[in-house]
């Protein structure tokens, strides 16, 4: 028995959500999308019993976005174990160590089993670092009793298997997209209006709108410690409007059906080939980095050597925020913007090869379905030479362009960090596609029987 066949076993034990007998109406399907998103937002909100109280954030982090986490409540953990879990099972899948055919129904079914039994491992590890390492209590003179260590790991593990539960909820059928989707979403759209509107106890005048009432000068001024500012406003505008642009652009391969002779049509292929992956795989990188440096300060203490090294490494891979924070550490501009463009093409390349999008699997695919390239003879090679021209060009591209795009972002403070707009562009234009498709099915049944979903 294999280590999928392991995991998925475990899976079995735990608490399922089964698929609708019926198929809901998009309309329920959206009522009950909203109510996870409810669910996840009181959650967010409500504090860890056990613990001393925790003082309110202002500065966003990498991680809180990545992660859809919200330190000091039952989402401390966030979605960061089922995505983890989630990239670590792909990665060993697409680099064929573990041997499996995920356009096969019952691997699939394996591999999602596995995933959670995975995902709920990681979030009781996490839990225990987390308390084990005195997170909490660090600094604040209070001794836990283990029964408030044990509380605390309960409520932690427990929030995080809900949100495995939210996820398999939306992804079977009774919602839309997935949670780890919706989440982050959220957390995007939270962060922008916290940068607009954000009022702390504190720091009364946080975001842009408040501070110019208070000030009027803000709206001529970079704010520093990476404060919302009126660069940052614009920045984030722009940034959203350059993303849909290129999102909409498509590069189109010419191509013949050998059923329907005579019949021209072309391939379109993303000129964002590789979307929002590379920059999601160097956040949740990164975001990973960022978990552990607490757990090491926890256990090795903020003044070891060992500490010092890897907060330094953090540091200097982490995004600044703000032109205030970029131009007074210019190394770390430096190092960040290096680092992120070269991990973004690698993970570019890796997600290609992995998710069956390189030339040899989208050849096979189109010869499958009866396609070629008119003029050329009906040979899988050929194909695939013809689209190695085209792929791993626009991967490259796409891979310098998402690179780019996030780290001019942050450079300039944009509201919900260069990553977080990065992927709530590509998250909405997702749900934008998958409403229209549904809405177009329950218009035309006709539709949905030709393709087989009823």
């Amino acid at each position: 028995m294999g280590v999928i066949d392991v995991l998925a076993s475990i899976a079995d034990r735990f608490p399922t959500v089964t698929k609708p007998a019926q198929k809901p109406t998009l309309y329920q399907r959206l009522a009950w999308t909203g109510i996870i998103l409810v669910a996840y937002l009181i959650m967010a909100n409500i504090p860890l019993y056990g613990i001393p109280e925790q003082e309110q954030q202002t500065q966003l982090s990498l991680q809180r976005i990545v992660f859809a986490s919200s330190a000091g409540t039952l989402m401390e953990l966030g979605i960061g174990p089922i995505v983890t879990a989630g990239l670590i099972l792909q990665v060993l899948v697409g680099a064929k160590i573990l041997k499996m055919d995920l356009t096969n129904p019952d691997d699939r079914r394996r591999f999602t089993a596995a995933q959670k039994s995975l995902a709920v491992l990681f979030a009781v590890f996490e839990a225990t670092m987390y308390v084990l390492g005195n997170r909490y209590w660090a600094g604040t003179g209070i001794t836990p009793t283990t029964f408030e260590r044990v509380i605390v790991i309960a409520q932690l593990s427990f929030a995080a298997f809900l949100v495995i539960l939210m996820d398999e909820m939306l992804q079977k059928g009774w919602g839309i997209g997935s949670a780890v989707s919706l989440f982050i979403l959220a957390g995007v759209a939270q962060s922008v209006m916290w940068g607009l509107l954000g009022f702390a106890p504190g720091v009364a005048a946080y975001g842009l709108i408040p501070a110019v009432i208070q000030d009027r000068s803000m709206l001529l001024l970079a704010r520093p410690n990476g404060f919302p500012d009126i660069t940052g406003l614009f920045a984030t505008l722009a940034i959203i409007f350059l993303l849909v642009y290129f999102q909409a652009m498509r590069v189109e391969i010419p191509v013949t059906s050998q059923r329907l002779r005579g019949i021209r049509t072309r391939v379109p292929l993303q000129f964002m080939y590789v979307t929002n992956i590379p920059i999601l795989l160097v956040g949740i990188l990164v975001s990973d980095l960022q978990l552990l440096q607490g757990i090491v300060a926890d256990f090795a203490g903020v003044d070891s050597r060992v500490y010092q090294w890897y907060s330094n490494l953090v540091y200097y891979v982490s995004p600044p925020r703000g032109i205030v924070s970029a131009v007074q550490d210019p190394i770390r501009t430096l190092t960040f913007s290096v680092s992120w463009t070269i991990m973004a093409v690698i993970f570019g390349y890796l997600w290609v090869e992995i998710a069956g999008l390189n030339p040899k699997d989208q050849a096979e695919r189109l010869v499958k379905s009866g396609m070629e390239v008119p003029g050329m003879r009906r040979n899988p090679k050929i194909l695939e030479g013809i689209l190695r021209r085209y792929i791993y060009p626009l991967t490259l591209l796409s891979s310098l362009i998402v690179a780019a795009v996030t780290i001019i972002a942050d450079i300039f403070g944009a509201y919900g960090t260069g990553t977080g707009i990065l992927l709530a562009v590509g998250i909405i234009n997702q749900y934008y596609t998958m409403i229209s498709y549904e809405r177009a099915l329950e218009t035309y049944p006709l539709l949905r029987r030709l393709l087989g979903e009823g």
